[in-house]
């Protein structure tokens, strides 16, 4: 099925079509031409025709075909991470040459999880995308990410929903599943009572957390009580405590951790709220909604 010589000229090679790419990306993650073909309006045949033309362009099978969905080939899940980069390249150019230009300046808050993990990759994108807007970051807990947004000090700000005593507003931009972490092989887990690293009194993640264990009857102790989720982090590296933590920011030598009657833990949402609509804030906002999407498809 290859057509595709080893010894071809880089200069003579098939290019790959953005509308075959976003057609291909979007059946990956319905899991179905069907599907698919609903959100993006054309046919299940037509789809069916731009995937067996990627084929033959590429010389690979990208999907394995069952009666009811397809799941991706070794070489499909290879497609797909060349064909999310490729689109957001796309993007990214289309934004750079076309959009209208911005300027501005944004001052935007977040917490310390999102602020480590997410908000460098987005400045990063949205920079190369709006390179005359600048923006000023504040890191700091939610409920004083709020104060500063009704004082108005900030014009934006994404924060964790659920803290005691902090209304719901803005727009959920995010839910993600909490779980127990601690070191991969360590001893914490083990111990009774469990030691904890959690988060000051307020946070939701806290009363989750406890929450669940009294509910379970399982004994706990606060081993530590942590400002960031930084030093949770460090609390688990060290075999100390384990924490109840957002799935996406378990990275080794960090893992779930699993013990008999230890109980399931609640999703948790994060919220975007807005002070200020211009096109500033909207194309951060849409760079936000675009990180996140990124975050879902690699814990899923």
């Amino acid at each position: 099925m290859n057509n595709i010589s080893p010894d071809m000229e880089p200069s003579s090679l098939p290019l790959l079509d953005t509308d075959v790419l976003k057609t291909f990306v979007t059946i990956a993650e319905c899991g179905s031409f069907t599907h698919a073909a609903t959100q993006v309006h054309r046919t299940p045949a037509a789809l069916s025709q731009q995937i067996k033309r990627l084929e033959e362009m590429i010389g690979k099978t990208v999907f394995h075909r069952e009666p009811r969905h397809v799941r991706l080939t070794a070489e499909g899940e290879t497609l797909l991470g060349y064909s999310r980069r490729l689109l957001k390249l796309n993007e990214e150019a289309v934004q750079q040459f076309l959009a209208p230009s911005i300027t501005g300046r944004i001052c935007f808050g977040t917490t310390d999880d999102i602020g480590t993990r997410l908000l460098p990759w987005v400045l990063a994108h949205f920079a190369r995308s709006f390179p005359s807007v600048e923006v000023d970051v504040t890191i700091t807990s939610s409920r004083e990410i709020l104060d500063r947004l009704d004082a108005g000090t900030l014009d934006m700000a994404l924060v964790i929903i659920g803290n005691e005593g902090q209304e719901m507003r803005g727009e959920v931009v995010h839910t993600e599943p909490l779980i127990w972490a601690g070191r991969e092989g360590g001893i914490a887990i083990e111990r009774s009572p469990i030691p904890l690293a959690i988060a000051n009194q307020g946070c939701v993640w806290r009363r989750v957390a406890l929450s669940a264990l009294d509910n379970a009857g399982i004994p706990y102790r606060i081993a530590y009580t942590c400002e960031n989720s930084a030093a949770q982090e460090a609390a688990m590296l060290a075999d100390l405590a384990v924490t109840p933590f957002p799935v996406s920011l378990v990275r080794p030598p960090l893992k779930k951790m699993e013990r008999e009657g230890l109980p399931e833990l609640t999703d948790y949402q994060i919220s975007l709220v807005r002070n200020v609509f211009n096109p500033e804030t909207d194309a951060l906002t849409a760079h936000i909604k675009n990180a996140f999407k990124d975050v879902k498809r690699s814990v899923s």
